[in-house]
């Protein structure tokens, strides 16, 4: 199975931008969407796929921390 899951974008140089998965901290390649600095990124294998509206960003991370915290 693979997963992908919602980062914020923190800083972006070039084709690669820091990433926070709520307090974990990785470098990812966005240049597969247009994404800024802010945005909500889906991440899968490094690479971020899809850009998030904030609203679905948020209740995704919400799931994630109901799952984690069973």
């Amino acid at each position: 199975m693979c997963l992908a899951v919602p980062a914020k974008i923190l800083e972006i140089h070039g084709r690669k931008a820091k990433v926070d998965f709520g307090g974990v901290y990785r470098e990812v390649d966005i240049s597969l969407v247009n994404a800024r600095a802010g945005d909500y990124v889906i991440v899968h294998a490094g690479y971020a796929i899809e850009v998030l509206d904030r609203a679905t960003a948020e209740e995704t991370l919400k799931l994630w921390e109901e799952i984690l915290s069973q």
